[in-house]
């Protein structure tokens, strides 16, 4: 049978990391999530053959995990799931880009490599950081500050309950997979099961989603998103973004292993 025990405890890590108190779980979670977008941006904004100049932004995830007490395991784990979509993506640059750009050796490096990496390299920082923001914040955080921020509530209440009907969904699958197991005989799960387990998971799942619709109207929901903790953004939360922010400029207008190297070797940047 497939264990999804360990992928449900693994849905389960951010809500428990995220309960947490160390200095940066204290901290406002509006200035987490504006600190996030404009590292997000920064790292966006360079061009497609920039690779050296983006090496340095990996200390803010780094530094954010190492505070934040983040398991490096687990967002590696993290990071690892959503690198085989960048790669698929960036898999026609070597071929459409054959312009050689940098020669290491003797050997020739094409135009589309460079953009290969960069991409490769881009999706690793921003996926890092969105990771350590929801291990630092708490899922319920980040949804209350991006409404408090101005997002639309709709879309802020769709990403907390997304996440809270992961856990239904994998719980429902979870039964119907035991249920299977024990009429099964040992008989291995064969290709053709897929579909009709399939349809019955996404029946079983609408309809408990049904029932905790009415059983949250039967509590006063009305579709107001409430958090668990008051927000106040404090002179640590300004200086928080703010210093965060004034390095994420610096180091996209300085690129620092460029610098470092002109310095080292005596040469002209």
């Amino acid at each position: 049978m497939i264990d999804l025990g360990a992928g449900f405890r693994d849905l389960g890590t951010l809500d428990a990391l995220g309960a947490r108190a160390t200095p940066l779980h204290r901290l406002d979670p509006r200035a987490k999530v504006l600190a996030v977008a404009a590292y997000s941006l920064a790292v966006a904004s360079f061009g497609r053959y920039e690779v050296s100049a983006l090496l340095p932004f990996a200390l803010f995830p780094m530094a954010l995990a190492a505070l934040g007490e983040v398991p490096a395991g687990y967002l590696l784990r993290r990071v690892l799931l959503a690198l085989p979509f960048v790669l698929l993506l960036g898999a026609f640059n070597p071929l459409l880009d054959r312009g050689v750009l940098l020669r290491l050796s003797g050997l020739a490096i094409t135009g589309g490599w460079i953009s290969y990496a960069s991409m490769a390299l881009r999706l690793v920082l921003t996926v890092s950081a969105a990771v350590v923001l929801v291990a630092i914040t708490g899922v319920d955080g980040v949804c209350q500050a991006l409404e408090r921020l101005g997002v639309p509530r709709v879309f802020a209440l769709q990403i907390g309950f997304l996440h809270r009907y992961t856990f239904v969904l994998a719980e429902e699958a979870g039964r119907m997979l035991r249920a299977r197991e024990l009429r099964a005989n040992g008989r291995t799960l064969a290709l053709k099961e897929f579909a009709p387990l399939a349809g019955h998971l996404l029946l079983r799942t609408w309809d408990r989603a049904r029932r905790i619709h009415i059983a949250m109207l039967a509590r006063g929901f009305e579709g107001e998103y409430h958090g668990r903790q008051r927000l106040h953004f404090r002179s640590w939360d300004a200086l928080f973004l703010g210093g965060w922010s004034a390095a994420f400029l610096l180091l996209r207008v300085v690129n620092v292993p460029l610098a470092l190297g002109c310095l080292l070797t005596g040469a002209a940047p």
